[in-house]
């Protein structure tokens, strides 16, 4: 008897409960199934009794990404060529020539034609690469001044000087020097002193220079 009455008292108690949590407003609480479902109120409220979620998870959404330009290169800068004439005027230096004057003492030196500068023009064809001369060429050579050539005269003409030992004053219109023998230059003597003709015996005609005695010696030169 007394067992009967004690499992009354549990389920009765039991259903108590759950009518007073049901009538608080409690949320998410299970109605008690009856009398007697004790190991099923304990499975629902036990931790980690939760049946996992069915529900599929969604992967993060990934923002489109938006198309990248080509890049194109900047154009190539074309260079500014340009031609251009350009005359320049240029000396042209004379040229020097020495000749022999026999008319001018032995020695001595003459500028008988003085040198003159020419003048010529050079025409060029030059290229610049924007603003900067990168070639040049010769395309017209114009002489206009033509110089003239420098010519100096030097003497060669000999002049015969008196013998150191001086002239014999016996003879005349010529210097005979003073020497043991004196012949003409234009005989066959052998000197050793010697005297161009003709010359004027006036006095004794000591190196025998007349010899047809007319007064003249060395007639023949």
């Amino acid at each position: 008897m007394w067992g009967v009455r004690e499992r009354r008292s549990a389920g009765g108690l039991l259903i108590a409960t759950g009518l007073l949590l049901t009538g608080c407003g409690g949320e998410g609480v299970t109605p008690l199934a009856g009398v007697g479902s004790t190991e099923s109120v304990k499975a629902s409220s036990s931790p980690g009794s939760e049946q996992p979620s069915t529900t599929p998870r969604t992967a993060p959404s990934t923002p489109p990404t938006e198309p990248v330009p080509p890049v194109t290169p900047p154009p190539k800068r074309v260079p500014r060529v340009v031609t251009k004439n350009l005359v320049v005027t240029r000396a042209i230096p004379f040229k020097k020539k020495n000749v022999k004057d026999p008319e001018l003492p032995q020695g001595e030196v003459v500028v008988t034609t003085v040198g003159v500068k020419g003048t010529k023009k050079l025409t060029y064809a030059v290229t610049y690469t924007d603003g900067r001369e990168t070639r040049r060429r010769l395309v017209r050579q114009q002489i206009t001044v033509r110089a003239v050539t420098q010519v100096t005269s030097i003497g060669t003409l000999e002049e015969e000087s008196e013998p150191a030992g001086g002239c014999d004053p016996n003879y005349g219109g010529g210097c005979v020097p003073i020497a043991s023998d004196v012949d003409c230059s234009s005989g066959s003597g052998n000197g050793p002193a010697y005297v161009t003709g003709p010359v004027q015996v006036i006095g004794s005609d000591v190196y025998d220079l007349d010899r047809d005695n007319d007064g003249l010696g060395c007639e023949d030169g």
